[in-house]
C-alpha cells in the first residue's frame, strides 16, 4: 500500500455516522483548480499552449519550465489564508481534487507532472487550525480516454488497479485526522443512458458499480467506516435504487452535479429561474430514491444564456434570485459544494467570494 498516515498509530475502530446523526448538512466550496489544473480557473497557465487539459499543457513546453511554473502555482493560489476566509465565511468543509499521480514518483504509474502530497498535507493542516474539513474527490484517472469511455473501468485491469492503490492510500494517511470527512473515489464520470432510442454514450452502470463496489472495500480495509465515502451519480441519478444498500454499506453518499448553464431558461426572468430550481429540485428527487444521503458536489450560480434584452445588472439580479432558489432546493441534503472557492478573474457566477459574497452565513441553512 502507498503512502503512510499523517498522524497517530494504527486506524480509527469501525464506527457507524448514519445521516440522522448529522444535525444540518455540510457547507463547502471545491478548490477546484489548485492540484488539478483548469483552464476555466486560471487561464494564464493555459494562454498561447493551445491546451485545455493538464496533460496537454505539460506537453506543451519543456518540463524544467513546466516544473516551475507547476511548483509557483501550487505554493501560490491557494494558501493558508484562503482557509482562514473559507471558514470566516460560513463554510464548514472544502472538497479537494487530487490528482491520481497525487503520491508522485511513489505512486503505482507516472503521470504528467510531479506528486503534490505535501500540500495535500499542508491543506489538512490548515483546514484543521480554521476548524474545516476536507472530502478528499480523486478527481482524474489513469488512462480515462473521453473517447473510449470503458477504457479505465473495463479493458485495461493495470489502470483500475492503479487507481485502487491510490484512493486506499489516501483513505489510509489521513484516516486518523479529525477532520477527514470523506473520500470520493472518481469524480464526474459520465454513465450510458437511455432514452427512448437515444442512448447517451458513456461508462455502462454496471462496470461504474463494480469499481465503487472494490473501492468501497478498500477505503473500509484501510480506515475504517467513520470516512464518508462518496459514489458520483454519472449524470443518471435514477440508476441507483437499492445501490449500496445502508443495510450493507456503511456511511455512502450519492453525489450528483448540478448544472443549468447549457438548458434554456425558456422565458426570461423569475419565471425562468424558477423553472430551473424546479429541475433541481426534480433531479434530487430522483437522486433521492436511491435510499442513500444526497449530497451536491458541484453547483454555480450561472444562468443559461438569457434573450438579448437583459442588461448585466439585470442578470445579476437574477442571478442571485437564482443562487437563493438553489439554497432552498439543497435543504435535506447531506452536503453542497460550490463550484469554487476562487478563480483568478473572480468570476462572477462561478468563484464563491462573489457569488456568495451578498448572502449572509444565515442563510445557508
Amino acid at each position: 500500500m502507498l503512502g503512510t498516515r499523517s498522524t497517530g498509530e494504527g486506524k480509527r475502530p469501525a464506527e457507524r455516522h448514519d445521516d440522522a446523526e448529522r444535525p444540518r448538512a455540510l457547507h463547502g466550496v471545491n478548490l477546484s483548480g489548485w492540484l488539478v489544473l483548469e483552464p476555466w480557473v486560471t487561464p494564464s497557465l493555459f494562454a498561447g499552449a493551445g491546451a485545455f487539459d493538464e496533460a496537454t499543457l505539460a506537453n506543451s513546453m519543456e518540463s524544467a519550465r513546466y516544473a516551475s511554473m507547476l511548483a509557483r502555482h501550487r505554493e501560490t493560489f491557494i494558501i493558508e489564508r484562503d482557509f482562514a476566509s473559507i471558514s470566516a465565511r460560513g463554510f464548514d468543509t472544502v472538497r479537494l481534487q487530487v490528482p491520481w499521480f497525487v503520491f508522485g514518483e511513489k505512486g503505482p504509474m507516472p503521470g504528467p507532472s510531479a506528486g503534490c502530497l505535501s500540500y495535500v498535507d499542508s491543506a489538512f493542516d490548515w483546514a484543521e487550525a480554521a476548524g474545516v474539513s476536507v472530502l478528499l474527490d480523486v478527481a482524474s484517472a489513469p488512462g480515462a480516454d473521453p473517447s473510449s469511455p470503458t477504457s479505465f473501468f473495463g479493458e485495461v485491469e493495470s489502470f483500475r488497479m492503479a487507481m485502487l492503490d491510490v484512493v486506499g492510500a489516501l483513505a489510509a494517511r489521513y484516516a486518523d485526522r479529525s477532520n477527514f470527512c470523506g473520500i470520493e473515489p472518481i469524480d464526474e464520470v459520465r454513465g450510458r443512458s437511455r432514452k427512448g432510442l437515444s442512448v447517451t454514450e458513456g461508462v455502462p452502470p454496471h462496470l461504474l458499480r463494480n469499481f465503487y463496489r472494490d473501492a468501497y472495500e478498500v477505503v473500509r480495509s484501510c480506515a475504517g467506516e467513520r470516512p464518508v465515502f462518496v459514489v458520483h451519480d454519472a449524470g443518471i441519478p435514477g440508476a441507483w435504487r437499492a445501490f449500496m444498500s445502508p443495510s450493507r454499506y456503511v456511511n455512502v453518499w450519492l453525489d450528483g452535479h448540478i448544472y443549468h448553464y447549457s438548458e434554456s431558461m425558456n422565458a426570461a426572468g423569475p419565471t425562468g429561474v424558477r423553472r430551473l430550481v424546479d429541475d433541481s429540485a426534480a433531479y434530487l428527487a430522483c437522486a433521492r430514491k436511491s435510499g442513500l444521503p444526497v449530497m451536491v458536489g458541484e453547483w454555480s450560480a450561472a444562468l443559461p444564456l438569457a434573450d438579448a434584452g437583459m442588461t448585466p445588472e439585470g442578470r445579476i439580479a437574477l442571478e442571485r434570485v437564482f443562487t437563493a432558489g438553489q439554497l432552498s432546493t439543497f435543504a435535506g441534503s447531506a452536503a453542497w459544494f460550490f463550484q469554487t472557492w476562487k478563480t483568478e478573474a473572480r468570476l462572477s457566477s462561478w468563484d464563491a467570494r462573489v457569488a456568495l459574497s451578498s448572502f449572509e452565513r444565515g442563510m445557508f441553512d
